[in-house]
């Protein structure tokens, strides 16, 4: 369990250091889009002691959820982001319809146009748009079953409620 664990984490960051240096040395794609991970979510069977430990050997700051680890835009010093790490207890409901032990929040732009594109595509979601302060929230299904997030953020207001972050 561990191993899966550890290994999804290594890919995620080599997307996110990946996707990093593309927008640095690319142009910046405009339209409805995917711009990186916003949270990482998996079931555990104790998650305060699982965050407790992380807290401990990783040194990860833990908040009430989870840990907001802030990083800053682009080129853009001073436009803050946050990807969220969260364990959910094992029995949550929050990952269903799929049976995964995880699932993924992806940051995106233009949420509108691009729910969409996908339902043009044939693609729908399975609940409908959230709206909060800190941004608009609908979720998918993948062709192999995992539940999706898609979260088009308002950092700003992210921010404001979060003090607690991991740098």
């Amino acid at each position: 369990m561990m191993k899966k664990f550890t290994l999804i984490c290594l890919l995620c960051a080599a997307f996110l250091l990946g996707y990093g240096f593309s927008r640095v040395t690319n142009p910046v794609n405009s339209g409805p889009r995917v711009t990186g991970i916003g949270g990482i979510f998996f079931k555990a069977k104790d998650p305060a002691a699982l965050k407790a430990w992380y807290s401990k050997n990783l040194g990860i700051t833990i908040g009430g959820f989870g840990s907001d680890f802030e990083w800053h835009q682009g080129m853009d010093s001073t436009k803050k982001g946050f990807t969220i790490w969260a364990p959910f207890k094992e029995t949550t409901k929050y990952f269903q319809p799929s049976e995964k032990q995880f699932m993924i929040n992806y940051r995106v732009e233009g949420l509108d146009q691009l729910l969409a594109n996908m339902k043009a595509a044939g693609i729908l979601p399975v609940d409908s748009v959230q709206k909060a302060s800190y941004g608009n929230f609908v979720h998918l299904m993948d062709p192999e079953g995992n539940k999706i997030e898609l979260w088009e953020p308002n950092d700003v207001e992210f921010a404001k409620m979060s003090t607690i972050t991991t740098k």
